[in-house]
């Protein structure tokens, strides 16, 4: 096995010594849908249609994943075929094919088998999306949220790097008299707002909070509500990329997800 301890080994090794605990096992999921996995194929990729290997075994059928190149090549035994794709997007092209997922067989400390079921859960876990609602706020008031949500904010902010300059968390009172808390994005990208709004909601559903709720907004920094949220919130200052990079593999425009034969 790798000596080299990564975040897929230690979020599974978070769960295997407390099994019983739903955070740490939404953490788990959390991370191999964020992470770039290399699905060994059983053949080049041609254009953007992978096939991937699937391996039949007592369970059922399986493809599988590495979360480093060396630990596929220490599996196979030396060159193979692969795809380097992001877990959402493998999860996505196995929802109702009933197909599991091998993650690191043989080969790292986060060695395990995933089934069909747990497959489908994930896609279907990432496909619900934020749902777009009109409300006046009134007033911005200090957040109160468990600390498992910032944390969760802040992993999936890091990874949002040039989508906007800044996120901003308040507590906000509607017209009205509702109350809840909004995550105000500054300065927005062009474009970026469907994919901010889906990754914060993913972030309050991997973070295990029951019924939690958040809404988001999108603010220009001179926007009175920015200002007011400024005033008594939280910041978030997103990094800023040092320059573009190209999808390296077929699939890595989650907008475009590779063909499975």
């Amino acid at each position: 096995m790798s000596d080299l301890v990564t975040l897929l080994d230690a979020a599974h090794a978070a769960v295997s010594a407390d099994p019983d605990n739903e955070a740490l096992r939404l953490r788990f999921f959390e991370r191999l849908a964020d992470g770039e996995m290399v699905i060994l194929l059983e053949r080049e990729a041609v254009g953007e249609t992978l096939e991937p290997r699937v391996f039949d075994l007592e369970d059922g059928p399986f493809v599988l994943v590495f979360d480093r190149e060396e630990r596929l090549a220490a599996f196979t035994g030396g060159i193979a075929p692969y795809a380097a794709l992001p877990g959402r997007v493998i999860a996505g092209m196995l929802k109702g094919q009933g197909i599991g997922l091998g993650v690191n067989l043989g080969v790292a400390p986060s060695s395990m088998l995933l089934p069909a079921q747990a497959m489908d859960w994930l896609a279907e876990t990432l496909e619900e999306g934020p749902e777009e609602v009109e409300a006046q706020p009134e007033e911005f008031v200090a957040p109160r949220v468990p600390e498992v949500l910032i944390s969760a904010l802040d992993a999936k902010l890091a990874r949002a790097g040039g989508l906007a300059v800044a996120a901003l968390l308040a507590g906000v009172i509607y017209r009205g008299g509702r109350r809840g808390h909004m995550l105000a994005f500054v300065d927005v990208a062009e474009g970026a707002e469907a994919a901010l709004a889906r990754a914060m909601g993913e972030a309050l559903v991997f973070s295990g909070i029951e019924a939690g709720e958040l809404d988001v907004a999108f603010l220009a920094r001179d926007d009175a509500a920015a200002v007011a949220m400024a005033r008594v919130g939280l910041r978030f200052d997103l990094p800023v990329p040092e320059a573009p990079v190209a999808p390296s593999a077929p699939g890595m425009d989650p907008s475009r997800p590779p063909k499975l034969r």
